[in-house]
């Protein structure tokens, strides 16, 4: 009797550290929220949007850069250098080698072209030793429209966040709607998220781990009026229409 009351006392104890585990990791799980002046919950984490994972404003914090349209880079072989040459990303995205079949190489990371290279080679050249460097390429930029003091294009050329973006762009106006600056992003060549930053509220309470990090091609845009209603996927096509200040 006394030896099966210690079982049933062993089972408990060796339950409770899982239950423990499970709890804390279902809290660790839930979204952060805060609760706006009219009442609204909006969600505080970054990369979040309408209560959803945002498959663009997620990620790699500090992506390689990938290779596009008109890029130009030069191909050195180490021990062949008969085989050195400079190449330019053409229109449909392929480069041409010479003397093996052309790569695809439009959306590539420098080292991923790399090992193409060296694949292509490989038939002529015993374990080809290839560098290639990136010589020629269109400068990184955001677009920056709406209730700006200086809207316009601006080349990308540090780590910059929303809010810098918009220093950049001489700040807000007195028309501007702070608490709707909106951030588009293309997910692919057919496909841009929307995300609605309150950076009235971010400022305000010096939550600065919320600044969203720009990347190339982000269009930053400043409403006069309410647009809290934006939908969150659109085509790339209705772009031109935030991009435009003067449409406004």
């Amino acid at each position: 009797m006394k030896s099966g009351f210690i079982s049933i006392i062993l089972a408990l104890a060796c339950c409770y550290p899982q239950q423990a585990v499970g709890a804390a990791a279902g809290q660790k799980e839930t979204p952060s929220a805060a609760q706006s002046a009219n009442g609204e919950l909006t969600s505080t984490q970054t990369g979040v949007a309408d209560g959803a994972q945002s498959p663009a404003l997620t990620g790699e914090r500090r992506p390689l850069y990938r290779l596009r349209k008109s890029d130009v880079v030069e191909i050195d072989f180490t021990f062949s250098p008969e085989f050195n040459q400079n190449v330019s990303v053409q229109p449909d995205g392929y480069i041409n080698l010479r003397g093996v079949p052309q790569i695809y190489a439009a959306g590539l990371t420098i080292p991923a072209l790399v090992e193409a290279v060296r694949g292509q080679y490989a038939a002529m050249l015993n374990d080809p030793e290839v560098a290639i460097v990136l010589k020629d390429f269109d400068k990184p930029f955001f677009t920056a429209g709406g209730e700006l003091a200086h809207p316009g294009k601006y080349e990308l050329r540090t780590d910059t966040t929303l809010t810098e973006a918009v220093m950049m762009a001489g700040g807000f106006t007195s028309q501007s709607k702070h608490s709707q600056v909106v951030l588009f992003r293309k997910v692919n060549d057919e496909l841009v998220e929307s995300h609605l930053i309150n950076v009235k509220e971010m400022l305000k309470a010096r939550k600065l781990g919320e600044d969203i990090h720009l990347r190339a091609g982000d269009l930053v845009y400043v409403p006069k009026n309410a647009i809290s209603k934006i939908r969150q996927y659109m085509p790339t096509s209705n772009l031109s229409l935030y991009a435009n200040p003067q449409a406004f």
